[in-house]
């Protein structure tokens, strides 16, 4: 196995933290960015970074650039805020785009030289089911589904460049926000696993075995493709 090294963006906890754990045993060299980066155990080297800060971003970015020769990135950071259609404000929508998409065009762009110049590259965007559509969740929504089309534009640009791109998008996962906004055996739950046809939520573990498969030498003939990891929530209801 060749050694990669990966950029992991919201790396600190949930699926982030779990695919760094993944990624670092199996060899590869992990740097993360998170809000806080005080973690002693983290898998890598971690570094602190408030990603809806552009200037920030783009700070971080070239550093790292100047540091490290990367072999891909992993796009995990989100921000979801709830709002039904007639209370969503026109700056609830604009920061949802700009919060969700611009730290993955940033970092794509920051790295794609590098990976250009090998010939060899991974980007996985993480997406979510609710693209396909979750009451509440309009801004979100509309954000991911953007997101799910940056990965096909992007697959095309880059197919001939040896650069993968792709998004995996998580139905509910047990991750530790999930659990601040929804306890175990509240009625929260209960909705969401009305959803899912196999009844349980999701690990981060299992979403970081498929961002992982993404990134491998093995997936290198997979591009601009949406894998839904979500327990069947994208292909219907198990009953009714």
């Amino acid at each position: 196995m060749t050694k990669r090294t990966f950029l992991i963006t919201g790396a600190s906890k949930g699926i982030g933290r779990a695919l760094s754990e993944r990624l670092a045993r199996d060899g590869h060299e992990v740097i993360g960015l998170a809000r806080r980066a005080d973690d002693a155990h983290f898998p890598g080297k971690l570094r602190s970074v408030d990603l809806t800060d552009p200037v920030a971003t783009d700070a971080i970015l070239r550093e790292l650039v100047s540091e490290y020769s990367f072999d891909g990135v992993v796009n995990n950071v989100g921000f979801v805020r709830l709002a039904p259609l007639g209370e969503i404000t026109l700056d609830q929508l604009a920061t949802s785009f700009s919060s969700n998409l611009n730290p993955a065009v940033q970092a794509v762009q920051a790295l794609l030289p590098q990976m250009r110049e090998k010939g060899w590259g991974r980007v996985v965007n993480v997406s979510s089911l609710v693209a396909l559509g979750v009451a509440q969740r309009s801004a979100y929504a509309a954000a991911k589904g953007a997101m799910n089309s940056l990965t096909r534009t992007w697959g095309l640009e880059l197919a001939a460049t040896g650069i993968t791109v792709n998004s995996v998008a998580p139905g509910p996962v047990e991750t530790e926000l999930f659990r601040e906004n929804t306890p175990a055996g509240s009625d929260a739950e209960q909705r969401f696993l009305s959803l899912v046809p196999m009844r349980r939520l999701g690990k981060p573990a299992e979403l970081a075995a498929s961002i992982a498969f993404l990134m491998s030498e093995e997936a290198g003939y997979i591009t601009g493709q949406t894998l839904y990891v979500d327990g069947g929530a994208s292909i219907g209801r198990s009953s009714v």
